[in-house]
């Protein structure tokens, strides 16, 4: 994978607006998610990482273990509102857009196929793009953004949120690793939204989104 310039660059964006880096919600993955209880919220779209959220690391197949909950995901928001946002398939270092192909047959949702890497406004554009050319166009505010790293997928969704709006998409982060790595990144990540968490004060619009978890996030099923 190429280095993440708009990654690296992200502790500078936090000098000025520290709580890029807060998610509204954690869960250990997506089967903790609740998504009919998102769609009854008014949420009409949602945008996954692929890595160790959806898939292990470099491969391309679901993890085993989400089948139930991805299906339900995709029949809940319907076909073409559920988008793949990967730094690795669809992108430049993807020639011809080969994996984000192989991607799309197995997860059965579309992946952007963007130049720049996460959390980049230029594929924060692209995503815009997708979103409002669909049949039925969704506004950012009627997003999910599910991710497992902060510098990406969190910034990433706080950044969607439009200038003329005080509500963006609802951030949702997944803490638990299918395969342990970026280790060191991923602790660094964590130290920083500790003192952020500390140091910080939640905007009104941060506590009314986070205020959601208790309703659309549940227990992992044991069977």
């Amino acid at each position: 994978m190429p280095l993440n310039i708009p990654g690296l660059l992200v502790p500078f964006h936090l000098l000025i607006y520290p709580r890029l880096v807060v998610p509204h919600i954690n869960v250990r993955d997506i089967r903790q998610i609740d998504f009919r209880a998102l769609k009854e919220s008014g949420y009409k779209g949602a945008i996954f990482d692929k890595d160790n959220c959806l898939t292990i690391p470099h491969k391309d197949v679901l993890v085993p273990e989400l089948t139930s909950a991805w299906h339900d995901c995709r029949r809940t928001f319907g076909e073409g509102n559920v988008l793949v946002v990967s730094n690795s398939a669809g992108t430049s270092s993807d020639p011809g857009g080969i994996q984000a192909e192989s991607v799309r047959h197995h997860l059965e949702v579309p992946v952007l196929l963007h130049s720049s890497l996460k959390p980049s406004y230029k594929t924060i554009q692209s995503i815009r793009t997708y979103f409002s050319s669909l049949p039925a166009p969704i506004r950012e505010e009627e997003l999910v953004v599910v991710g497992d790293r902060l510098f990406t997928d969190v910034v990433l969704a706080h950044r969607l949120r439009r200038k003329d709006s005080e509500i963006g998409p609802l951030s949702i982060w997944t803490t638990g690793l299918w395969e342990r790595e970026a280790l060191f990144m991923r602790w660094c990540e964590k130290l920083l939204l500790s003192g952020v968490q500390r140091w910080s004060k939640p905007t009104a619009s941060y506590d009314q989104l986070s205020g959601l978890s208790s309703r659309v996030t549940q227990p992992i099923s044991k069977d």
